[in-house]
């Protein structure tokens, strides 16, 4: 199963192909759950894994896919375009957000909101920057250091990634001394320390829904897989992820 979408959606010569659009924080995910399929079915994947604000221009726009992941407050507004089949939106996985610091770094205490506020002041202090995501997790995390009333103090110090980018990369490289983004996006990233997932008290989560394109190729093949990605088969996968399947 190719990754990256080299040619356009249902090119001459690979009209067998089931082509799917997500955003980066189910890429691995979905990666291999379509390996699983593919090998269930003979029926080959091609998936294009982007940032969620540009997957969701793409099958706005009309491009060909056949089955779309975001999260779902995503999927409901193309919902209200009828860029999808609004009858097959369905729940996949809930994704926790979670946070790292570079590798052989000390990791802080992280047991309740508390801790995360004390680790991002402390880590500001020593002039390190924040890293915070595009996605849903990046405007969750904003929000909060607004409740906590850390805009001001950190306003210079917040280091978004560009879409597409891992949070984790940024502070493998050094760029950021504290990294936040989704769980599934942060467990296999190499060159940083873990933390963990956020405390219970601040933890954001996000559901991530599938949906069948309107220009969909393949309606039936698409609702076949979002069946399987729903299924109690890939739930073992989910979790080895870092997601829940809903």
């Amino acid at each position: 199963m190719a990754e990256a979408d080299l040619q356009p959606p249902h090119a001459p010569g690979a009209t067998s192909t089931l082509h799917v659009i997500s955003s980066m924080a189910t890429r691995q995910l979905l990666s291999s759950l379509a390996d699983a399929w593919s090998a269930r079915t003979q029926h080959p994947v091609n998936l294009v894994s982007v940032g969620g604000v540009e997957a969701a221009q793409r099958v706005a726009a009309g491009e060909a896919f056949d089955l779309v992941v975001l999260a779902d407050d995503a999927l409901h507004r193309l919902a209200a375009q009828a860029a999808i089949d609004a009858h097959t939106l369905s729940p996949v996985v809930a994704s926790g957000m979670a946070a790292c610091v570079p590798a052989g770094a000390p990791r802080p205490a992280w047991r309740h909101g508390h801790d995360v506020r004390e680790a991002v002041l402390a880590t500001v202090a020593q002039g390190q920057a924040i890293g915070y995501s595009t996605g849903p997790s990046g405007g969750a995390l904003l929000q909060l250091f607004e409740r906590w009333g850390l805009m001001a103090t950190l306003g210079p110090h917040l280091l978004q990634a560009r879409p597409g980018v891992p949070v984790g990369s940024l502070v493998a490289s050094g760029e950021a001394g504290l990294g936040f983004q989704q769980l599934s996006e942060l467990i296999h990233e190499p060159g940083i320390a873990l933390i963990g997932p956020l405390p219970d008290d601040i933890q954001v989560t996000t559901v991530f829904s599938a949906a069948v394109c309107a220009q969909a190729q393949q309606p039936d093949a698409a609702a076949d897989f979002l069946r399987f990605l729903r299924s109690a088969d890939a739930a073992d996968t989910h979790r080895a992820h870092g997601m829940a399947p809903l």
